[in-house]
């Protein structure tokens, strides 16, 4: 007895990647320079500083200092997630519903 296979065509998956590191990390250096130039801007404006003339310690971490470090976060985390995605490759080929759902499945 023997077994046989019918002819069916086999898949072709394509060599590419689903992640270009290119997008990555253009997204990774626009964050890392909004940063920088946020911190300097808080700086400049006072609102990342730390009295020098209390105690040694950090407790003079003034409110300001860590809500201005949570909008640089934010800031910063938000552009390089959008330049990464914009420069990111298209999928052809794909239904707009699942590219629509997996573009906001995210958040």
């Amino acid at each position: 007895m023997s077994f046989s296979t019918a002819d069916e065509p086999a898949t072709i998956e394509t060599s590419s990647s689903a992640v270009n590191w290119g997008p990555i990390v253009a997204g990774a250096f626009a964050a890392a320079t909004l940063t920088v130039i946020l911190m300097l801007v808080g700086s400049g404006l006072g609102l990342a500083m730390m009295s020098p003339w209390g105690s040694p310690s950090l407790t003079t971490f003034a409110v300001s200092t860590a809500v201005w470090l949570v909008v640089v976060q934010w800031l910063s985390s938000a552009l390089g997630g959008y330049v990464a995605g914009r420069l990111r490759t298209k999928w052809v080929n794909v239904h707009t519903d699942e590219v629509y759902f997996r573009d906001t499945a995210h958040g």
